[in-house]
């Protein structure tokens, strides 16, 4: 809501409520258009937008709450990462240390860069062997769920917690770090590895479990979703036991042979 408040309130912020239309909307997403922002953030924006009215309405700060329009959400993308690719983006030389530990975090907990960032030392348990994405409130919070440190990241975390000089695991100078953004760009570019962003680090998490047959119920649960049915949308297919029993009774090659042998 902050990253997105930023923008909305640059455009709507002198406007009341009941000043804001379609119109008004359709030229917001053209103006982020020009600034080279996707449909699928100002689908997003948008509906920050609503969401924020609604709750107002509720409070009762407005007496009107107007129907935001939104371009259509996007299909979701189909970019990850193979493991050829993982390899090259750990392997860039220079690469500062908060955002190979971010990479890291992203890739073994599944968890949403806001998460990552916002994670504290006092949510990481080394003797249950587990990291807490979640904070204190946010227990239905998007996206964030306690999880088992793997042996490599563990390795890593002990590393950076002798180092740290501030209550967040991923910082910068003792401070908070506000965003990775570029230095994926540069691991990106420097690795020659295309579509480095965020969201393809967790996508990347959830389909390689997927793949090593991970059940849809134990990803959901790295991923924090709240139920395991969104999960089972989007990676299913990535299983290789997805259909496959539904594939095979649909083998009829068999029944040729089954009927000559039969015959015989």
């Amino acid at each position: 809501m902050q990253s997105t408040g930023i923008p909305l309130l640059k455009f709507f912020g002198h406007y009341r409520p009941e000043q804001i239309s379609t119109s008004l909307c359709r030229d917001y997403a053209a103006a982020r258009y020009r600034d080279g922002v996707g449909q699928g953030t100002v689908w997003t924006e948008l509906g920050h937008l609503s969401t924020v009215l609604s709750s107002a309405k509720k409070r009762g700060l407005t007496h009107f709450k107007p129907e935001i329009w939104r371009p259509s959400k996007p299909a979701p993308k189909d970019r990850y990462f193979t493991k050829a690719e993982i390899a090259r983006l750990l392997a860039v030389g220079g690469t500062p240390h908060h955002v190979k530990l971010a990479m890291l975090l992203m890739l073994s907990t599944a968890g949403r860069v806001g998460a990552i960032l916002d994670l504290t030392w006092d949510r990481v348990d080394f003797d249950r062997n587990q990291i807490n994405l979640k904070t204190d409130g946010a227990a239905t919070r998007k996206g964030r769920a306690v999880v088992p440190m793997n042996d490599g990241l563990r390795a890593e975390l002990l590393f950076a917690r002798n180092a740290t000089i501030s209550e967040y695991v991923v910082e910068w100078a003792g401070k908070q770090v506000k965003s990775v953004r570029k230095g994926l760009e540069t691991v990106g570019r420097v690795s020659g590895v295309e579509g480095v962003t965020a969201h393809v680090f967790r996508h990347t998490a959830a389909v390689h479990m997927a793949e090593a047959g991970i059940s849809m119920s134990e990803i959901s649960q790295y991923l924090g979703h709240s139920n395991s049915m969104i999960t089972e949308r989007v990676y299913a297919r990535y299983s290789p036991t997805h259909l496959l029993k539904a594939a095979q009774v649909l083998d009829f090659t068999r029944i040729e042979k089954d009927h000559c042998d039969g015959e015989q």
